[in-house]
């Protein structure tokens, strides 16, 4: 979720960080659908470290450029493929959107912009509930049985 403290607006997507060298490096490049927002965490502030270059990128997106204090200092709509946008003033984040989140948000340059990051979600392996509901779990002789309706043996005297 972005958040405009400035105006009180609320953007309700999915924001994820990128605070790492990799993360950075690999952006919004090749995404074929841009549904989150992103936020870049560079090491300082900087206007030249914290141009944006939309090569390899597959659609145009929003960006906002904030410094240390998360003030807008600079920010861009409808940026297009191909393109190279230097910020007018030296940011410390870079908010990459998707189309039309700077237009809801109103943003302004001085508004202060606060975010919500998305907690990762551990990964697994998804298994079919029908098969789970068909494991019988009770113990068996010190055992447990992941074989559905199994029935000990039991030794006559």
């Amino acid at each position: 979720m972005l958040i405009n403290e400035t105006k009180n607006k609320v953007w309700h997507g999915r924001v994820k960080l990128a605070d790492n060298f990799f993360k950075r490096f690999r952006g919004l490049m090749l995404k074929s659908k841009i549904d989150y927002a992103l936020v870049f965490v560079l090491p300082y502030e900087t206007q030249l470290g914290a141009s944006v270059h939309m090569f390899l990128m597959l659609q145009s997106i929003d960006v906002i450029f904030l410094d240390t204090n998360r003030n807008v200092v600079d920010f861009v709509e409808n940026l297009k493929p191909w393109r190279l946008y230097i910020p007018k003033d030296s940011a410390k984040y870079i908010v990459e959107t998707p189309e039309g989140v700077v237009k809801h948000l109103n943003v302004e340059i001085g508004d202060k912009i606060s975010w919500v990051v998305e907690k990762e979600k551990d990964k697994g392996i998804p298994a079919p509930m029908d098969a789970i509901s068909k494991v019988d779990f009770s113990k068996i002789n010190n055992a447990i049985s992941l074989e559905p309706n199994l029935k000990p043996k039991l030794k006559k005297p």
